[in-house]
């Protein structure tokens, strides 16, 4: 089998629903099949990360914790949206595990260097 490169870009935020748990099972499963597998998280997406979440008090799992598994599966790089960030009030130490962040003049281009494209 060909090894692929996927971009996966999330945008929602973290507990919205089943959709993020199901996200990240796929990405686990692409990269269990030794595909190449990246990340970026734009727009309410960056709070997955965010340190101090509480997702039990809305019967949620803790995404942050499924995100430090991803490590398992080789699913290391990780990026955000410099301004996805800062209009959210959040930094890089703000977040639980380290990250790579992107200029918004730069996403397109970062896209392009993609097999597959996974945009929700």
């Amino acid at each position: 089998m060909d090894m692929k490169s996927y971009l996966f870009v999330l945008r929602k935020p973290a507990h919205s629903g089943s959709y993020v748990q199901e996200l990240l099972d796929i990405i686990m499963t692409t990269a269990a099949f030794d595909q190449h597998v990246t990340m970026l998280l734009l727009d309410d997406a960056v709070f997955h990360l965010k340190i101090g979440q509480s997702p039990q008090k809305v019967a949620m799992k803790d995404t942050a914790a499924i995100y430090k598994a991803l490590e398992l599966y080789d699913v290391t790089e990780i990026y955000t949206e410099e301004d996805s960030l800062i209009e959210r009030g959040l930094m890089l130490s703000d977040l639980c595990l380290p990250i790579k962040s992107i200029n918004r003049t730069r996403i397109a281009s970062f896209m392009k260097r993609f097999d597959v494209v996974f945009s929700t």
